[in-house]
């Protein structure tokens, strides 16, 4: 038997019927209907014994190896890896649903560049599965408890809901293949829960992040600042630059330059995957001023090396009997100043927050990032903000200077 040497790419390309060697008890079994399976040949006792290490793709070649090193270490050890696995699966199978979403998280955590998916998906789960099917064994998991986590929430958060659900198929998906659990997957859409939920694009809403009216900054802030916590400061912080509140949360002191008044988020942390220049006003160099220097986060959580959650800004919001309101929000109140009350063209104040710009305008500025025009904008947002009357406006005259 040829042994071949695969990588992820030929494995998806071979199509030849048969069992193909691998190498080091490695082999691969290629139906005649295509469909491909990982094996595992070892001799124990003198007796040859064949182990399925599960389907590709589900298992890549990286997983398939590794399984096939583990069972020789057993084997090794005296011990048969397939009674060993018989054991492991039976003892997995009182692992609780949150259990095997924290592994499933912290399995593809690598893959996900953007740490606020990583946020979003650990708090979906713990937020609506949590109290209904976080402590069952996964093997548990049904459809009817699948529909007591989704119907409260279809209608009225359709887009949250439509996501949960994918992330609950995907986790129980997870769990099947590594022997926790068998059966249809119940969360899964066409042909189960297609018959009991309305389509997710029929009750889907499109609705915009609540907003602050501009004239009111000025009293918003005042409060704002009387507010003690990381999540005061970082909301403010958000508020002055402009920026998504997983940009200010993940901040760490090494993207600040305090002598020069910038602040370089990576490219990795953005939403358009481009590395974002912010000049910092003097009121957000006053905001960092008051922050530990000495940790790596420049807004930590309550956790050692932790970054705020999402929910610590919404808090602040709650605690400012302002829970009409969102962190996001904040992003447009400032595009309304800049559009209504300022001369700024719109470019400037779409670069300032980072939107990706596709227009009859972007030759003029391609070589750039408008930095200069953006620290001037900066600066009268921030000192708009510090009015003691919010109604106050910057004076249009100022055109000459940004056009």
């Amino acid at each position: 038997m040829t042994v071949l040497k695969l990588t992820d790419l030929s494995v998806r390309k071979l199509g030849k019927p048969g069992v193909h060697r691998i190498g080091a008890g490695l082999y691969i079994r290629v139906t005649d209907g295509g469909s491909k399976h990982w094996i595992h040949r070892f001799t124990l006792s003198g007796k040859a014994h064949w182990m399925g290490l599960g389907p590709y793709p589900e298992i890549t070649l990286q997983e398939a190896q590794e399984g096939a090193t583990a069972a020789r270490k057993k084997r090794h050890a005296g011990v048969n890896p397939i009674t060993a696995r018989v054991a492991e699966n039976a003892k997995a199978k009182n692992l609780t649903f949150q259990e095997c979403a924290d592994q499933y998280i912290a399995s593809h955590r690598s893959g996900w560049k953007n740490p606020k998916h990583i946020d979003q998906w650990t708090n979906t789960i713990a937020t609506y599965c949590g109290p209904i099917m976080g402590s069952l064994p996964v093997n548990e998991i049904d459809v009817g408890l699948v529909m007591r986590v989704l119907d409260p929430i279809w209608t009225t958060k359709a887009e949250t809901a439509s996501r949960l659900r994918g992330r609950i198929e995907s986790i129980l998906d997870w769990a099947t293949v590594r022997g926790y659990r068998e059966g249809d997957n119940p969360a899964r859409w066409k042909g189960q829960l297609d018959h009991l939920l309305p389509n997710a694009s029929r009750v889907k809403r499109i609705t915009h992040h609540a907003a602050l009216g501009y004239t009111q900054m000025a009293e918003f802030m005042g409060v704002l600042r009387q507010q003690a916590g990381n999540g005061a400061k970082a909301l403010e912080y958000a508020i002055l630059t402009a920026c998504r509140s997983g940009e200010v949360r993940f901040a760490t002191w090494e993207e600040v330059n305090l002598k020069d008044k910038v602040w370089v988020i990576p490219a990795e942390r953005m939403k358009a995957g481009k590395e974002h220049r912010i000049p910092l006003s003097d009121s957000a160099i006053a905001v960092l001023k008051q922050m530990d220097q000495s940790r790596q986060l420049i807004f930590p959580g309550r956790d050692e090396g932790k970054p705020l959650s999402d929910m610590s800004l919404t808090a602040v919001l709650r605690r400012m009997d302002r829970g009409d309101l969102t962190a996001h929000g904040f992003r447009s109140t400032f595009r309304d100043w800049a559009s209504e009350s300022t001369a700024y063209p719109q470019h400037v104040a779409e670069m300032a927050l980072a939107h990706s710009i596709g227009s009859k305008v972007e030759a003029a500025y391609r070589r750039g990032d408008l930095f200069t025009k953006r620290t001037r904008m900066m600066e009268d947002w921030a000192r708009f903000c510090n009015q003691t009357q919010s109604g106050a406006v910057v004076p249009l005259k100022r055109s000459k200077t940004v056009t």
